[in-house]
């Protein structure tokens, strides 16, 4: 059995995520309910909870303060945020799970049957770490990305990511150390959540780090030279917005 603890700032969002996980998710045990970070600490440490839903604001203070006040995060964590949240992209980074309120019954149980069924803590717990840090970097440069691959996950400094290609519901990542890495989501998926870091889709096939260009060769669409000496094409119904990027850029 599953043991839940909701931390939530206000007192009917926790009572509505209480009522929607007994109602759609079986075996589970909710141990307790918290409002605010010292509250929610005494009651994870007291509980050992198997995943914590957590918001995201907890009054004047943020569910990030909480992870960095316990001495160790053994637990799997969802967390609940509004879409235009600041932390949404960092928690994007990090790939833990996250729901948007108002909270979907489908999707959080969809969410708590995945907690369910992966093992994998010491990966969990370096995803919470690449958040934290995520969270207090100043610029993107030192910003990671948690790459999905077939036996858990790589953490990549972002600007060390050269380009990516599609490979149907797949996508093969190129960084500067020269590897490759094929990763389980598809590129659509890598230019939503890269697009506000210097990244650009400069064709079907290819998402490129504007800062990793070496060079660009005008013709009907152009081609880019990137850091590792490859060429990509420019296609040519993207080479004017490509264009606009670089100059902004």
């Amino acid at each position: 059995m599953l043991k839940i603890v909701i931390v939530d700032d206000e007192f009917k969002s926790r009572e509505l995520v209480k009522v929607l996980l007994q109602s759609c998710c079986p075996d589970i045990d909710i141990v307790g309910l918290a409002g605010n970070v010292k509250d929610s600490i005494a009651l994870i440490k007291n509980t050992s909870p198997d995943l914590v839903l957590l918001d995201v604001e907890l009054g004047v203070e943020t569910s990030f303060n909480l992870l960095q006040q316990l001495p160790a995060i053994s637990f799997d964590i969802i967390f609940t945020t509004a879409h235009s949240h600041y932390a949404l992209q960092a928690i994007k980074f990090s790939a833990i799970d996250y729901l948007l309120k108002p909270i979907d019954p489908q999707e959080l149980k969809q969410a708590v049957e995945k907690v369910r069924a992966r093992q994998e803590q010491v990966y969990f717990s370096k995803k919470v770490n690449v958040l934290l840090q995520n969270l207090q970097a100043t610029t993107s440069i030192q910003q990671k990305v948690a790459l999905p691959t077939s036996d858990g996950y790589i953490f990549v400094p972002i600007d060390e990511i050269i380009y990516c290609e599609a490979d149907g519901a797949y996508t093969t990542i190129f960084t500067q150390d020269g590897s490759k890495r094929l990763v389980s989501k598809n590129i659509k998926e890598y230019e939503a959540m890269l697009e506000s870091n210097h990244f650009f889709r400069v064709h079907n096939s290819y998402l490129i780090n504007l800062n990793r260009i070496t060079k660009y060769v005008k013709g009907e669409g152009g081609y880019v030279v990137m850091s590792n000496q490859t060429s990509i094409d420019v296609s040519k119904r993207r080479k004017d917005a490509f264009l606009a990027a670089i100059a902004r850029h």
